[in-house]
This record gives structure tokens, C-alpha cells and sequence, in this order.
């Protein structure tokens, strides 16, 4: 037996006059959420060159003497080092669809985002393109409700 559309004028199964239904995906948030997962193993690239340049050389950055969080570059690499190999890890669990990837996806660039504003003296345009890349992760993955794959 042939299915025929509903007559004009009466809400299919796929809309709502009242708009939006709980549950439906925002096809931004939902191609957002892959993204995310490529900007996060982006960002843990580049945090781990961060943190390789600074434990490499402590000339590769200018010291900011009157600075509040008074850490070496050699400390500063570290912790860009290991930030960056974790984010990386986890942006490729979003990647793989992991459950627990998106949450820790959320926590890491939430505190990717405290270290790059506290690196912001050392390096403010890379610092920048960092909080831009986070600001955009943590939005996509906490408006996405589906799973990914």
C-alpha cells in the first residue's frame, strides 16, 4: 500500500506549529559536535607545540616580569605539553563517538581556556585563536544531544 503525504494545513511527524520538539537536533549543534572533535585534536597539536617550544628554549617567549602566575617557560611547556596530548586524546574519542569523551571534552577546554588566558602575556594572538577554539568546542558539544555516530 502506497503512503500519501498528510493534507496541507496538518503538522507532519517531522515539525511542530509550535515550533521545535524536545529532542530535535539543532543541525548546527549536531555538525558542530564533529567539528568540535577536530578543533579539539587541533588545539591539543597546538598546545603540545606550545609546551614543546617552551620546554625546548625558555628565550622562545618573552618573560613577563610583574606578571601574577610568576611560572618559568619550562613549567608553562609542561603544562601546555600535557594539556594538549590529553585534549588531543579526547578530541579524537569525540571523533570515535565515546559517551565520556563529550563531558571531558567540556572540562578540558573549559580549563584549556583558564590556561590560555593566564598565557595570555606570553603569547596573545595564539592565546586568542586558543579561547576562540574552546568558546566554540564547549558550545557545540553542550548544545548537541544526539549522539554523534
Amino acid at each position: 500500500m502506497a503512503q500519501t503525504a498528510p493534507p496541507p494545513g496538518t503538522p507532519s511527524s517531522s515539525s511542530s506549529p509550535s515550533g521545535p520538539r524536545p529532542g530535535d537536533e539543532n543541525p548546527w549543534a549536531s555538525g558542530g559536535v564533529m567539528f568540535a572533535g577536530v578543533l579539539l585534536m587541533v588545539d591539543g597539536v597546538l598546545d603540545a607545540i606550545k609546551g614543546i617550544a617552551g620546554i625546548a628554549s625558555d628565550d622562545v617567549y618573552a618573560r613577563i616580569n610583574d606578571y601574577v602566575f610568576k611560572f618559568n617557560v619550562t613549567a608553562w611547556g609542561w603544562i601546555h605539553l600535557i594539556l594538549g596530548i590529553v585534549i588531543a586524546v579526547v578530541g579524537w574519542g569525540i571523533l570515535k563517538g565515546s559517551a565520556w569523551a563529550r563531558g571531558a571534552g567540556v572540562g578540558l577546554a573549559a580549563l584549556n581556556m583558564v590556561a590560555n588566558f593566564m598565557w595570555l602575556p606570553y603569547q596573545p594572538v595564539w592565546a586568542v585563536v586558543s579561547l576562540a577554539i574552546d568558546t566554540f568546542v564547549i558550545w557545540a558539544l553542550c548544545t548537541a544531544r544526539k549522539p554523534v555516530i
